[in-house]
């Protein structure tokens, strides 16, 4: 997909592509359980307002995992970790800061649920949170 909206992105396989034509929030690592499955290690995320993603996916590869209080997109065809967005923020689409074109012109800004880390993992000297 090309980056005519602003920041361009997509999966492994170019299946799901996506444009963000708005601003980006700053990546922030999540440590919990279920993004640690997700993305295989922590989830490096940043966000857009969904209002500014344009999802390019013409063979209909976007699948979402549900979970309690949230879902995770990812491409049915390469497993691609792609999106997650929260029910309690249905107007902000999370995205996996990994599958943006760089240069990126982001920064990791925060960790949350370091807690959660699995004991393999050296923490970077970030901000660290417990949160939901």
């Amino acid at each position: 997909m090309s980056d005519r909206h602003g920041k361009a992105g997509r999966c492994l396989c170019g299946a799901v592509g996506y444009a963000v034509s708005g601003q980006l929030r700053p990546v922030i690592d999540c440590h919990c359980e279920r993004c640690r499955r997700f993305s295989g290690h922590y989830l490096a995320a940043t966000s857009a307002s969904v209002a500014d993603v344009v999802i390019e996916d013409p063979a209909h590869q976007l699948t979402w995992f549900p979970v309690p209080g949230a879902e995770y997109g990812f491409c049915r065809t390469c497993g691609g970790s792609l999106f997650w967005r929260a029910e309690s923020s249905p107007d902000v689409l999370s995205i996996c800061a990994g599958t943006l074109e760089p240069p990126t012109g982001l920064v990791t800004t925060d960790a949350i649920w370091v807690s959660h880390a699995s004991d393999y993992f050296t923490r970077p000297d970030l901000p660290e949170h417990e949160t939901e």
